[in-house]
């Protein structure tokens, strides 16, 4: 059985060829259509070239061993390869996906964090502050709450955060939670 008088065989590798060549050609430039199927996911470019790279391996295979009809193998080589896309769909696109702003940051969130000193405070003046979490360090801008001077490598809490500047105090465990 053939296509337009061409093989199975010719078929499959043609539409591997073309298909690896637009996945190649999707990674380099694949910014330029980022926003192409945003709004139904299963229309993803890369899920679509993937299901025809997937689509046309198994076929050609099938094809070159030659141990079923041609339409029987078309049919596996369909559910497989939808089988297998949305495998890599569900365990690592959508992971990576999700995991692309995981690492970002309000300064709402840094209320309440632990830093150290890293670039000392003067009186009534600005210095810099290092917060360290499991996702990297980040440095920002600060001032002591009370215009008070800061030593670099004394720990601070973060109190409140205005217009890019982190309002810091010493922290110190032992008389932090003292009623005065």
């Amino acid at each position: 059985m053939g296509v337009f008088g061409a093989s199975m065989e010719s078929v499959y590798l043609t539409v591997l060829i073309v298909s690896g060549i637009l996945v190649l050609f999707y990674i380099l430039f694949g910014d330029a259509l980022d926003g192409v199927g945003e709004g139904i996911p299963f229309l993803n470019p890369v899920l679509i070239l993937v299901f025809l790279v997937f689509l046309s391996a198994a076929g050609y295979i099938l094809e070159l061993v030659q141990v079923m009809n041609s339409l029987f193998i078309f049919l596996l080589s369909a559910f497989s390869s939808f089988l297998l896309t949305t495998l890599l769909n569900l365990f690592v696109l959508v992971p990576l996906s999700s995991a692309e702003g995981s690492i970002a940051y309000s300064e709402e969130s840094l209320k309440g964090r632990l830093g150290t000193i890293i670039v000392p405070i003067p009186k009534d003046g600005f210095g810099e502050v290092l917060f360290e979490s499991n996702s990297g360090r980040i440095a920002k801008t600060a001032a002591s709450l009370d215009g008070a001077e800061i030593d670099e490598g004394i720990r601070v809490l973060a109190v409140d955060v205005k217009n890019g500047v982190v309002y810091v105090k010493p922290y110190d465990e032992r008389t932090l939670f003292r009623n005065n």
